[in-house]
């Protein structure tokens, strides 16, 4: 789809890059040319996922532990990544989510999500951002959000509201650092299904099944095409492409938001062919 060297030469770091959609859009970059720096709170993770890419795409990967809550943290690591050489890309990619009836989570459940998803994604981008200005240095910054940032969601308001948070640091950042030659960018994912998540966020069997149901589609994403998608906005030929957030959840969002839709699952044919007009 794209030419093997279309990220040559950019080095990009994402943020929860040992696991799930960030492997996956971590191989992809790899494999079309970039080199990688990932970052996650499990070194043991970070170690096994670097040795994989690298035996599978010949790639360079480094890594260190970063737990981005925590802002001397992430301070640190940027440090480390520009002490061997500047980056020239960030994913914004680390999440925490869960289920649960809003009314029970404590301040601590409530801080854990905002902490990582929007901290941290705060954190991460003002940090790269400054010292990326500071050189005069085109950069590139995409964050992985979702759907529901802008429709809010039962169950995972947390998420909801870190997610709706980074949308709104992608769209003023692309403002304030775009005539400056740094873009921001986001991808809004539908269901994508990674171990670690799905655990926490589908522990019944019918659930999945109720997420292919609901999506125009019926079946959940593939990480290959979500991978594709955040190489297309990686690339260079895509410059003109600033603030965006770019949707890939098969039409999901846009089936449960139609006031009507819901009725496609409840008529037969015999009751559509009953409604038409007589002859």
């Amino acid at each position: 789809m794209f030419r093997s060297d279309l990220l040559a030469g950019k080095r990009i770091l994402i943020t929860g890059g040992g696991t799930g959609i960030g492997l996956s859009i971590g191989r992809r970059y790899l494999a079309l040319g970039a080199e990688l720096v990932i970052c996650g709170r499990r070194e043991q993770v970070l170690a096994a996922a670097a040795e994989s890419l690298m035996a599978e795409t010949g790639g360079k990967v480094a890594y260190r532990t970063c737990d981005v809550r925590d802002a001397a943290q992430v301070d640190a690591l940027l440090d480390w990544a520009w002490g061997e050489k500047p980056l020239d890309a960030l994913l914004n990619n680390a999440a925490g989510n869960f289920i649960a009836q809003s009314e029970n989570l404590s301040p601590r459940a409530v801080d854990a999500v905002l902490g990582i998803v929007l901290h941290g994604a705060a954190y991460m981008t003002l940090g790269c951002g400054r010292r990326w200005l500071a050189e005069g240095r085109k950069a590139n910054v995409i964050s992985i959000i979702t759907t529901y940032a802008w429709t809010g969601s039962a169950y995972v308001v947390p998420s909801a509201m870190a997610k709706a948070g980074v949308m709104a640091m992608t769209r003023s950042l692309a403002v304030e650092w775009g005539g400056r030659g740094i873009r921001v960018n986001a991808i809004a994912p539908g269901p994508f299904p990674t171990a670690g998540a799905w655990e926490r966020l589908v522990p019944k069997p019918e659930m999945a099944a109720a997420f292919e149901a609901k999506n125009p589609l019926q079946r959940a994403g593939r990480h290959e095409e979500l991978a594709d998608l955040a190489s297309f906005l990686m690339a260079d030929e895509t410059a003109y492409i600033n603030g965006e957030v770019v949707t890939i959840d098969g039409g999901e969002w846009l089936q449960g938001a139609g006031q009507f839709n819901f009725i496609g699952a409840m008529m037969s044919e015999a009751d559509w062919q009953a409604l038409k007009p007589k002859k």
